[in-house]
């Protein structure tokens, strides 16, 4: 897997999920929408990832550039996906976006939701 690193405090954005985000922004058909990458209580393990197209730029928030993908993380997001590596997989078992997350202690049995 080839990352784009920005910082060891930011989020990576791996090559193929960039570009399978670029595919989907692609079909949104708007040039205004980036990717918001969020951390929300909830989850049975307390925290749950959100990962969202948003035109929106709130106070505070960081971005990022990977392969032409803008990435959003909000300021209360940030600590928790600092050195997250955000990947795409298509294989036979699954497909969809995966986070692997260093500052994750633990995570439920369904890994949707960590603490």
């Amino acid at each position: 897997m080839t990352v784009q690193d920005t910082a060891a405090t930011g989020v990576m954005l791996s090559d193929p999920a960039a570009a399978k985000v670029k595919t989907l922004l692609d079909q949104e058909g708007r040039d205004d929408l980036r990717l918001r990458i969020a951390v929300q209580p909830g989850g049975c393990s307390g925290l749950r990832y959100q990962l969202f197209f948003d035109e929106r730029f709130l106070d505070g928030d960081q971005t990022y550039d990977f392969n032409g993908v803008e990435v959003i993380v909000d300021r209360m997001s940030g600590p928790y996906l600092g050195g997250a590596v955000i990947d795409f997989v298509d294989t036979i078992e699954k497909q969809g976006f995966t986070i692997d997350n260093p500052n994750a202690q633990g995570s439920c049995a369904c890994g949707d939701s960590f603490h």
